[in-house]
């Protein structure tokens, strides 16, 4: 089973930057597509951002389009989330999310494992 670990979480003020990683313990990590996810309690998990195994197609939520970018770096099985003009709406749990196959989805079941989360907070 695939473990996947976030880090990069944490408190800033609107207007800053966060750069969230996530470290996939697969081997098959450079042939499988990966997603960032947010949660808020109370509420459905949110796609944010999707990148195929290659990272030559890349899906955003509009809310964070020109403000978030997803990358990956095969040689080290890692998803980065690059995190810029942060808003209050934007505090959640962000999750890290492996898909099922080549190809980058938006929906909660079109990825097969999850990671717990790393907490963002946007506050002033």
């Amino acid at each position: 089973q695939e473990m996947l670990r976030e880090s990069g979480g944490g408190l800033v003020q609107p207007g800053g930057s966060l750069l969230l990683s996530c470290a996939s313990t697969s081997d098959t990590f450079a042939t499988t597509a990966m997603a960032w996810f947010r949660q808020i309690p109370g509420k459905e998990r949110e796609f944010v951002a999707a990148i195929g195994w290659n990272g030559g197609t890349t899906y955003y939520e509009d809310s964070v389009k020109g403000r978030f970018t997803i990358s990956r770096d095969n040689t080290k099985n890692a998803v980065l989330l690059q995190m810029s003009s942060l808003k209050p709406e934007d505090t959640a749990l962000y999750v890290c999310a492996a898909g099922k196959g080549r190809l980058p989805g938006t929906h909660v079941w079109e990825h097969r494992y999850w990671g717990q989360g790393t907490q963002v907070t946007v506050s002033s």
